[in-house]
């Protein structure tokens, strides 16, 4: 999995964590914040959700444009520095009036433009790494290597956001509303981290940051012909409008779903499965997984070994913490945000074994086709929602002290129904979204690489502005009917991309 990889992968990798960390801290409470710091009813708040989304998943086509032309690099660090100031300004806690809201609309606009520039240029830039011929076997699993780190720094999102709150709740004696401002202010600290790590290992992937006018030579060698070209162009546009639907259904993890978690879903959890809403419990079971791996792959006894023993240590720890357990165990809302992370990093080496086996048969499903899969399984986990939501009752508001919408809470589903789930939302995610990123990186032509890698984000824009859907359906419909919308149109995509297989297999 980690052998024949550029070193380069590492370090733009691990400056990629830092920051999706601190993003992701922000978006685990973000839903939340604007319907109890503004008091925004439902459907509103689904609507800003859903436009920051768009925004910061639609500029990246910018960011590709401008760094086609001045260098990746360079773009890299003047998002960060915008998407600093952003985070600063959202971590400022000026209440709930129209002011406030102003001053929070702005602070997404520079969050999304300052992602637009850093976000998709990074990957573009991991992409070049294995222009390489040393390399070029190992894109896939480099890109799924990559996908992985952005995960473990999604992983501690939710857990970092909820303690924050609850230590300044505590110590601080701040109210609820302004405790989520502790949560935005995680990530500036996670930003002066990634450019930290950025420039102190700039060394090892120096040589792709130019972009294709400094760096000339390599890419001028590959020349397409314009027929090839348009090929390629209409066979990434099909692929791109397919993804669309994918993110619309994928993100109701911060709105619907969250919605779920806060109004039907138990407030506590109980014995093991309270263990799972602790985070380092589920870095235990992620160490079970790489070490167990490790055991079996491992070419020297001393490796083994080592493995053996931290399998052991961690199943040790793991045991002495359920002995420990007492009582109940609180289970927030945001906190479920956790389990999609987790599966991601757990699941990789799994997916990358896999694949790797039916490589070596010859079986191994194109990347194409591996999108379609990813969106009848994504269909199969809202189906897991739809079954388990008939009977539930509608979903229901109050008017708060302050004459603002609150959401009732209408009922105790055990929250093995959302990480079951999220579990198989993560299968979807695997087989879709770092094989897409992939095949993007391959297919592209030289001259529009930097604009191709920005048309899969302003698909993922798209989908990401239709997340709001879900919002707007939420207490309109009843419940098995809201995922239903999402079971249709996955199941539809899946239906088009497999109709369209043998062109887009055809540019790979």
């Amino acid at each position: 999995m980690f052998e024949n990889q550029p070193k380069g992968l590492y370090a733009l990798a691990l400056a990629n964590t830092g920051e999706r960390f601190g993003y992701y801290t922000m978006l685990a409470v973000f839903a939340l914040f604007l319907r109890a710091n503004y008091g925004l009813d439902a459907g509103w708040a689904g609507e800003i959700y859903s436009d920051f989304l768009m925004l910061v998943y639609f500029l990246p086509i910018v960011g590709g444009w401008l760094a086609d032309r001045f260098g990746f690099g360079r773009m890299v660090t003047i998002g960060i520095l915008i998407m600093f100031a952003g985070y600063l300004l959202l971590s400022v806690p000026l209440g709930g009036d129209t002011l406030a809201l102003v001053v929070m609309l702005a602070a997404l606009v520079l969050i999304g433009l300052g992602t637009g520039l850093f976000k998709g240029n990074l990957q573009v830039m991991v992409g070049d790494l294995y222009n390489d011929p040393q390399y070029a076997s190992q894109r896939d699993s480099g890109f799924s290597i990559f996908y992985m780190a952005i995960n473990i720094g999604a992983l501690f999102a939710p857990t970092a956001a909820v303690k924050i709150m609850e230590w300044a709740q505590q110590n601080l004696g701040v109210s609820v509303n302004d405790s989520y401002h502790f949560a935005f202010a995680v990530a500036c600290a996670s930003l002066i981290l990634s450019i930290a790590i950025y420039y102190i290992f700039r060394g090892t992937f120096r040589h792709v940051e130019g972009g294709a006018k400094k760096q000339g030579a390599k890419d001028e060698v590959v020349e397409l012909s314009k027929e090839e070209t348009k090929q390629r162009i209409v066979a990434l546009c099909l692929v791109f409008a397919v993804v669309i639907f994918f993110w619309m259904a994928f993100h109701q993890n911060g709105l619907s779903l969250t919605y779920f978690a806060d109004e039907f879903t138990a407030k506590t959890s109980t014995g093991i499965e309270s263990m799972a809403f602790d985070v380092w419990n589920l870095v235990l079971i992620i160490f079970i997984v790489y070490a167990g791996f490790s055991l079996f792959q491992s070419k020297t006894q001393k490796a083994k070994i080592i493995s053996g023993l931290v399998i052991l240590v961690a199943i040790g720890l793991l045991i002495w913490k359920y002995n420990l357990l007492s009582g109940d165990v609180a289970v927030s809302a945001p906190i479920f945000q956790q389990f999609n992370p987790f599966y991601v990093v757990a699941l990789t080496p799994v997916s990358l074994a896999l694949f790797g086996s039916l490589a070596k048969k010859g079986k191994e499903p194109s990347a194409p086709r591996k999108i379609a899969l990813g969106m009848l399984v994504a269909a199969i986990a809202y189906c897991v929602m739809a079954a388990a939501s008939f009977g539930l009752p509608m979903p229901q508001t109050t008017v708060g002290p302050d004459g603002e919408q609150v959401a009732v809470h209408m009922a105790d589903v055990s929250p093995q129904l959302l990480i079951y789930t999220y579990l198989i939302l993560t299968f979807a995610e695997l087989l879709l979204s770092p094989m897409g990123i992939s095949f993007v990186s391959k297919v592209a032509p030289p001259k529009y690489k930097g604009l191709m890698m920005g048309g899969w984000f302003v698909a993922t824009a798209i989908g990401n502005k239709l997340v709001g859907v879900g919002g707007y359906l939420w207490g309109n419909i009843p419940l098995w009917a809201v995922w239903s919308v999402f079971i249709a149109l996955c199941v539809v995509s899946a239906i088009f991309m497999f109709s369209i297989m043998k062109r887009l297999e055809k540019v790979c």
